[in-house]
């Protein structure tokens, strides 16, 4: 049986995927090690960890019962655009032409944004869309964008709207280090939100389409500093977040009525946003294990493009 391999190598995990007709993705990752108190890793470190993981990662996909590999895909930069670059991702990039030039298969670079989408697609169960017009949310520890995905097989697409300032993930991760929560800090702030019993009414700035978030931080900066309870605050944080996708939504829908709309990245595995959006919107989500960085996306594209789905 014929696989597709992807090979992701992102500034938060290492991760690398294979698909075939029959089992569909299998998957190995890890995240890159972040010392206690940072919030996040410099490029240089986020290489090193990267070539340490990779073959740890590709041995433990490779130890299972598996085929032919007949094509390999990489996450060769984080966007579909002219300059796009992170050297976090050439590690995952050289391995992979290392492999096709040993296998004699085809290799096919992808951006990270793709292979995003891709997982949330496969994981929805809306492959379907790919070579059709479509909104994908990408939100993330670096990305807070919505994308408007033309109606072509390769998923070109234009940026739509974007947040000004502060990105969601960043917003979560530094509430989380102020309370004391390990990085990356979403699950841990999510199970705290939960303990919330309040509702609270936002104003998020917007400018057209575009989002600022770059206010939460000070909000929750002056609740700390006043007591507020932590459960309270890690609420607050997502109400916003909420807040601010929704008012991306509404103004995106209102140039483009009836769109299908798509949320992929790590910060919308996250339940409390998940239900918001569905209470408003029919959208399409990832699961959690398809929605922080993973190398699904890029196998599922590679297949595609092989013309094995």
């Amino acid at each position: 049986m014929i696989e597709c391999l992807g090979i992701d190598t992102s500034n938060y995990t290492t991760s690398a995927a294979l698909w075939n007709p029959v089992d569909g993705v299998r998957q190995q990752k890890k995240l890159l090690p972040v010392k206690p108190g940072t919030l996040g890793l410099r490029q240089s470190d986020a290489v090193f960890h990267h070539t340490q993981q990779l073959p740890e990662i590709l041995e433990k996909l490779m130890s299972t019962p598996h085929g032919e590999i007949g094509a390999v895909g990489v996450s060769s930069r984080p966007r579909a655009v002219d300059g796009s670059y992170m050297p976090c991702f050439t590690v995952g990039e050289g391995i992979g032409r290392m492999l096709s030039v040993v296998l004699n298969v085809p290799l096919f670079k992808w951006s990270h944004q793709q292979g995003h989408i891709a997982a949330a697609l496969y994981s929805s169960g809306r492959l379907d869309l790919i070579g059709k017009e479509f909104y994908a949310f990408h939100v993330s520890g670096g990305t807070t964008e919505a994308l408007h995905v033309l109606p072509d097989p390769e998923i070109p697409m234009e940026l739509a709207a974007h947040s000004l300032d502060l990105k969601a993930g960043q917003a979560i991760d530094r509430v989380g280090g102020l309370l004391g929560l390990p990085f990356p800090a979403g699950p841990q702030l999510e199970k705290l939100a939960q303990q919330s019993k309040k509702a609270f009414k936002v104003h998020v700035p917007m400018k057209g389409c575009d989002c600022s978030l770059s206010g939460v931080e000070n909000q929750y900066q002056k609740m700390l500093r006043e007591g507020v309870e932590k459960e309270d605050i890690a609420k607050y944080c997502l109400s916003f977040i909420l807040e601010a996708l929704c008012n991306m939504t509404e103004a995106l829908l209102k140039e483009r009525p009836g769109l299908p709309l798509v949320f992929a990245g790590g910060v919308m595995s996250n339940a409390f946003l998940k239900e918001g959006i569905s209470k408003k919107y029919q959208a399409f989500f990832a699961e959690p294990v398809f929605s922080a960085d993973n190398a699904a996306g890029i196998a599922v594209l590679t297949a595609l493009r092989e013309g094995m789905l």
